[in-house]
């Protein structure tokens, strides 16, 4: 297995949220998943968000990711094929919840605070990390007037960081167990717990558009997509 570094888990990251907005040929776009969804849940973007998310979380648990995968052929090799697919679909997601906001994943603000949902930990000790002030209601506007073009650059190293510590050296093992190259099913409860908790941060800034209490409950709607 290639190693892992910070610097191929970033350019991945990179091109996957290029991809995400432009769509692989058989794989929707985060475009098209959220108009899908959109179609579905006319006028209440929350149950579009949950549902989306829901339906994401069902397809971490299954083999869902894992039938889209050989679809994932132009990912250049810098990381695992498994793993690269799976920040894949984790980033479409995130940017598919960003458009039913009405936000525009192009806008480079938009683009780091969608990366930030990766983050499986607190945000506010991650945003006070990255030097955002933090108030007792972070809002999205609150924050994307904080961020500046070096804040984006420390946002994305800091991630890549964050990602090799999750998944380098023991982590990336596990992971080949978790997503198989052919066929199986990816093991559920990690994965699913990881794309629950990145489908609520990104709930939280584009859909609520404020962060909520660490405690705060999350309620899914039921839905399905593709």
């Amino acid at each position: 297995m290639a190693r892992f570094t910070e610097e191929k888990i970033r350019q991945t990251l990179e091109f996957a949220y290029e991809k995400a907005i432009t769509g692989f040929p058989g794989i929707d776009s985060a475009m098209e998943l959220a108009e899908f969804y959109k179609n579905k849940y006319q006028g209440d973007k929350l149950k579009q968000a949950n549902a989306l998310i829901r339906w994401q979380v069902a397809k971490s648990a299954t083999s869902g990711f894992v039938t889209g995968l050989f679809g994932l052929t132009a990912i250049p090799l810098t990381l695992p094929a498994n793993l690269a697919s799976v920040l894949f679909f984790q980033v479409r997601m995130v940017v598919a919840i960003a458009i039913i906001g009405g936000y525009d994943p192009k806008d480079e603000k938009i683009r780091a605070t969608s990366l930030t949902c990766l983050i499986d930990e607190n945000m506010r000790f991650f945003l006070k990390e990255i030097g955002i002030k933090i108030l007792k209601q972070i809002t999205l506007k609150d924050v994307a007037k904080q961020l500046s073009g070096g804040t984006v650059i420390r946002i994305t190293h800091i991630i890549g960081l964050r990602l090799l510590a999750k998944f380098g050296s023991k982590g990336a093992a596990n992971l080949t167990k978790m997503v198989p190259l052919i066929g199986g099913v990816i093991g559920g409860t990690v994965d699913a717990v990881w794309t629950r908790k990145t489908g609520q941060n990104a709930k939280s800034w584009f859909i609520d558009n404020f962060l909520p209490s660490p405690h705060a409950t999350f309620h899914q709607n039921a839905g399905c997509g593709q």
